[in-house]
């Protein structure tokens, strides 16, 4: 099976947290992160989100293909940052310390170093939480999560079922095109983009039948157990807080605070060591 937003079961202290509050320090872990650009900061960040990451025994094996994804991003990130404003550390620290010059205005500076070392820490500080809470967290119950903190239980169900079947259906889109490549569609990298191309929508077709198909199965069962037709529901993955739940939220409220004095302290959002 393709590992993508797959719940992963492991014995470990994140996996007996409930899922509420998971959500709730995972997106105040998130925000914290995204409010400062203290390096010192972000940097404490990645490294208690590593020993989280460690501590859940969740393999980077286990999660590979989002890591992929998240690195190639990143990287373009950075890229078009770059090509788009080489000189945007400069107007931020509002000094300039060349280090060398490239080409016409493309210059690396010190300050650009700095600003595009403080974008990466964030990605490094959050995606780390977010894969764990993914990984770490049964869709059943994630639907739950959002249901107590406020979201309606339409909603959140249908959250738990988009990430409960997109696994299913990426199984299926690589069954599929295994399929059609032992039927002579040639889909490698030996083709042209638009041979690859034409040959894709030959995956796509029964792809989207077979997922039409299994739509209506999720639709009728549902209907069948009246589904949407109280205002609440209960849940049967949902659990009851413990103490270290309770210590977990208080975690993200603290490190909510900390980003929020950092404000004050650095007279900004910038931590400017120059």
């Amino acid at each position: 099976m393709i590992q993508l937003f797959n719940y992963i079961d492991r014995v470990s202290p994140i996996h007996k947290l409930t899922g509420a509050s998971k959500l709730a320090c995972m997106l105040f872990w998130v925000l914290a992160a995204m409010i400062t650009f203290d390096t010192r900061y972000l940097i404490l960040l990645t490294i208690a989100a590593l020993i989280l990451f460690k501590v859940s025994k969740i393999k980077v094996s286990d999660v590979k293909v989002i890591l992929i994804f998240s690195l190639v991003f990143l990287v373009m990130n950075n890229l078009l940052i770059y090509l788009f404003s080489p000189e945007h550390g400069v107007s931020i620290y509002d000094t300039r310390t060349e280090l060398f010059h490239i080409i016409g205005r493309y210059s690396i500076t010190a300050q650009q170093l700095l600003y595009h070392a403080n974008v990466i820490l964030k990605y490094t500080a959050t995606i780390p939480v977010v894969i764990l809470f993914i990984s770490t967290t049964q869709p059943s119950e994630f639907a739950a999560s959002l249901n107590r903190i406020g979201v309606s239980y339409k909603v959140s169900y249908s959250v738990s079922l988009a990430l409960r079947y997109i696994p299913d259906v990426l199984d299926e889109f690589h069954t599929i095109s295994l399929a059609q490549q032992a039927r002579g569609v040639e889909l490698s990298g030996k083709e042209s983009l638009v041979k690859r191309l034409k040959g894709a929508t030959a995956i796509l077709l029964p792809l989207i039948l077979s997922s039409m198909e299994r739509i209506e199965v999720v639709s009728n069962a549902m209907e069948l157990r009246c589904f949407g037709k109280e205002r609440k529901r209960t849940w049967y993955r949902e659990r009851k807080f413990t103490g270290f739940d309770y210590t977990t939220i208080a975690l993200g409220f603290v490190l909510i605070g900390i980003s929020i004095a950092l404000q004050f302290i650095n007279g900004g959002r910038y931590w400017n060591p120059f």
